[in-house]
């Protein structure tokens, strides 16, 4: 070893050092196709390390930025905010304990501001000024990324990149939603959807100790459910509404809400035990048809969830080596990125397409 970092490891930096450019998938303009082109490798500034990316997860959240849904979007775009790689150079001030060589996750936090209020505050992922990857700099749909440190996070020794790609945002997510809820250890706790948020959170759920209550539609999927560590499986579809099922059950104390669909949600509150907790991070347009008398008699409540910071996606790391709890991904090599891309769209892709970079 040497100064913290092997010898192998320095001389693979040295040799990344030396490439000039990396390749990229970029969109040219909204809503455009994508292509693989050839930028120059950039150095870190202050605050920042430059990543080589070994694996980006396809978040459906890429194509808000893709069709500049959100403002302050600019072209050409590279997307890609579930990212896992080695740090390859440090900036100026970038030091912190990062090293060269250590592998490494960004997710949807990207970096915060730290002078708006919420940061003032130390609620740093509800910053005025988010830096989500792909939309404040560029994203992980390419070989190299500059990332400033305070989105780092550290990836255990047996969390292979293409796993830990997609824990920086759908897991951290799901993660997060459920320990930062009101259930305890032995509490009904429904999931609703088992795509490529949910199929995590029953994982979740269960290796917290909770009740489990898997929601999706169909009779099909209750051995799926049931695989990922569900005890009950709730089919939407069947005569019996979702909310008399979970009563019948006991009544949930949180609903996790990853299924994008209003309908879908909104048929899950009455099932709510008193006080229950809806929790909603499917991103759905429609407004939630949910009157204030479903919550105000009995205390229930319900909250949106973003996210979170890189200390909260190096305890979803952590606590996913610990359980042995992966998504299930579908590996694609960089230069397929549009064919991944649009497949994620599609809805084909019923978990999580994972693009191959190193």
């Amino acid at each position: 070893m040497v100064g913290g970092v092997g010898v192998r490891d320095g001389q693979e930096a040295a040799l990344l050092e030396g490439m000039s450019t990396y390749r990229a998938a970029q969109v040219a303009t909204v809503g455009g196709p994508f292509e693989i082109v050839e930028r120059e490798v950039p150095r870190p500034g202050p605050g920042h390390v430059r990543i080589a990316v070994d694996a980006c997860g396809i978040c459906h959240s890429d194509a808000v930025f893709v069709e500049a849904l959100f403002p302050g979007v600019r072209f050409p775009l590279v997307p890609g905010h579930e990212i896992a790689g080695r740090i390859e150079e440090l900036g100026e001030g970038a030091g912190g304990g990062w090293r060269v060589g250590e592998r490494v996750a960004v997710g949807w936090f990207g970096g915060s501001c730290h002078r708006c209020t919420s940061c003032r505050r130390g609620d740093f992922i509800v910053c005025e000024n988010l830096k989500v990857p792909g939309w404040a700099y560029d994203g992980g749909y390419a070989e190299r990324v500059i990332a400033p440190t305070d989105a780092l996070a550290r990836i255990p020794d047996t969390l292979p990149a293409t796993d830990a790609a997609p824990m920086a945002c759908a897991g951290v997510t799901t993660y997060n939603g459920l320990r930062r809820s009101s259930a305890r250890p032995g509490d009904l706790v429904a999931v609703l959807g088992i795509g490529g948020l949910g199929h995590l959170g029953v994982q979740y759920a269960a290796a917290m100790g909770f009740e489990v209550a898997a929601i999706a539609r169909g009779a099909g999927k209750a051995d799926f459910a049931r695989q990922l560590g569900a005890h009950h499986y709730i089919d939407s579809t069947a005569d019996t509404p979702v909310a008399d099922a979970l009563l019948a059950l006991g009544g949930a104390k949180a609903v996790l809400a990853t299924a994008a669909n209003a309908d879908a949600i909104t048929a899950t509150v009455e099932g709510l035990a008193p006080r229950g907790e809806l929790i909603v991070i499917g991103a759905a347009a429609e407004p939630l048809g949910i009157s204030p008398n479903q919550l105000l008699m009995t205390g229930r409540l319900m909250r949106g969830h973003p996210s979170g910071t890189a200390q909260d996606v190096q305890d979803t790391m952590a606590f996913s080596a610990l359980h042995g709890i992966r998504p299930m991904i579908e590996p694609v090599p960089l230069e397929r990125a549009a064919e991944a891309y649009q497949k994620m769209l599609s809805g084909a892709a019923r978990f999580r397409m994972v693009l191959t970079v190193g």
